[in-house]
């Protein structure tokens, strides 16, 4: 089992992925809050993750990916009572669109989705768990975690207490000890959902409910916690400090983080007007293009958004399905099976991709490689030889250059749908926009092959230069005639 190397947040380093069990990784990632659509810089995040998940399986591992909802959050209530319906009945309506859109962007489904509604039990036992270790303290129904109580406060974002404790504030209705102290509890206010608690009814603060959801279903000890940088501080720096408090053990081995998204050199944001929910850049662009442009750029550099780079992204995917399309025909037309010579010609360009991933998901350079191979395809293809014996050597190698490519397509979450399934569905949808009949496309085809069969060539070129003129370009193949459109 091929071991891969990944940056650690807190480390500051690149290094071995080391779990606390041989051969199984526990990964929890911190999820959405589900009050609104899910914008880009979520498809950011789980584009990265879902890679990890994708290439830890390839490598061998048996991986537990468990991805949180936040169901119970201010932002929820408040977008609730605007639309006079209650908070879960929202939530579970944003809970729906941000499966439907992961499944666009080609994402693994998770393989727990922890919700904070039913893990209250989990949450307060944690709770409870710090007061009674002297690292919470309740006033008046809500429940505050010490931080100075925990000396190694900071170390994950690299922040010093006391230049913290500076900049802190206390609320109005706040009766915190420290101004550094956060909410593990909340006393119940007028008109918000609440659960019963040792404290009176309430309901959880943020932070402590990624800390009781990932250690319910991982353990005390995680291999890796991911989420966007935007979350080191305070989030995952209250949770290793309250986690590690409750348990008195290491909360998580590795930490990692993906980059902001900014859009024309700014940081999204709402109050600068340059926020797009996944849905919005879907209208223009497809999920599979929005991934591509996603992995140009390594998951924890920043990465620019515009129209540009995702044009760029779209062409390339029509480049990649075109070109698999291609070798797949050549394949056939090769009628052969893999020829064991070419096994060990092939082997580098999976070994490459492999080890390009194995370099903390360096995605970029796998679509570098990625393109060259798709290269050397088209090479092969566009140049067909003339003997029989020939074709049949050049089948072998585009199949065993497909062999081992797909896992590897696979691991990216790019072409893998049938390419010319794929091709056609995209005709088909271009047609349609430029207002072509396909049903008349057919018969045009049809009407060609049978003036070919009565050997009446004139009238067969007549019908395709009918088809060339409404832009459609004719295929000969063995399996019979495709038609394309011109300039797509």
């Amino acid at each position: 089992m091929k071991q891969p190397n990944l940056y650690n947040t807190l480390t500051k380093s690149i290094e071995p992925l080391n779990t606390k069990e041989p051969g199984k990784v526990g990964i929890y990632v911190c999820g959405v809050t589900v009050y609104n659509l899910c914008h880009i810089g979520h498809a950011r995040a789980y584009v990265a993750f879902d890679v990890l998940v994708r290439a830890l399986r390839t490598l061998g591992y048996s991986v537990k990916y468990v991805r949180n909802f936040t169901d119970v959050d201010d932002k929820i209530i408040n977008a609730a009572n605007a639309e006079g319906i209650a908070p879960l009945d929202l939530a579970n309506r944003y809970i729906a669109t941000f499966h439907e859109d992961l499944q666009a962007l080609g994402c693994v489904d998770a393989d727990v989705e922890p919700r904070v509604s039913t893990h209250m039990s989990e949450i307060i036992e944690m709770v409870e768990q710090l007061i009674g270790r002297g690292h919470a303290y309740e006033v008046q129904g809500d429940v505050y975690f010490a931080v100075r109580s925990f000396p190694d406060y900071g170390t994950l974002s690299r922040r010093d207490l006391d230049d913290l404790r500076a900049g802190a504030r206390v609320a109005p209705g706040e009766q915190k000890r420290d101004p550094l102290d956060f909410a593990l509890w909340k006393a119940k206010k007028p008109g918000e959902p609440a659960w019963e608690s040792p404290w009176g009814e309430g309901r959880p603060g943020w932070h402590i409910e990624c800390s009781a959801m990932s250690t319910k279903h991982l353990g005390c000890n995680i291999d890796i916690h991911g989420g966007g940088s935007d979350l080191i501080f305070p989030h995952h720096e209250n949770e290793i400090a309250q986690s590690e408090c409750a348990t008195g053990e290491c909360f998580v081995r590795h930490w990692m983080h993906n980059g902001f998204v900014n859009i024309d050199n700014e940081k999204m944001s709402k109050s600068l007007g340059n926020f797009f929910t996944i849905r919005e850049v879907m209208e223009r662009f497809s999920g599979e293009a929005i991934r591509y442009f996603l992995l140009t750029t390594h998951y924890r550099a920043p990465i620019n958004f515009s129209d540009v780079p995702l044009m760029e992204a779209a062409d390339r995917i029509v480049y990649l399905y075109e070109t698999l399309a291609r070798a797949d025909e050549a394949i056939e037309q090769g009628n052969t099976e893999r020829d064991p010579l070419e096994i060990a010609s092939s082997l580098t360009i999976a070994d490459r991709l492999t080890s390009a991933l194995c370099e903390d998901l360096n995605t970029p350079k796998v679509l570098a490689l990625l393109s060259d191979t798709l290269r050397a395809i088209n090479g092969l293809v566009e140049n067909p030889p003339e003997t029989k014996a020939e074709r049949k050597r050049v089948a072998a190698t585009l199949k065993a250059i497909r062999d081992d490519l797909n896992p590897v397509l696979a691991v990216v979450g790019l072409g893998e749908d049938d390419p010319q399934a794929w091709l056609t569905r995209r005709r088909d949808r271009l047609a349609h926009e430029r207002g072509l009949d396909i049903a008349w496309v057919q018969a045009q085809i049809e009407l060609r092959q049978t003036a070919k069969n009565e050997r009446n060539f004139a009238k067969a070129d007549s019908q395709r230069d009918a088809l060339s003129n409404q832009g459609i370009e004719l295929l000969d193949k063995r399996m019979g005639t495709v038609w394309r459109l011109s300039n797509s």
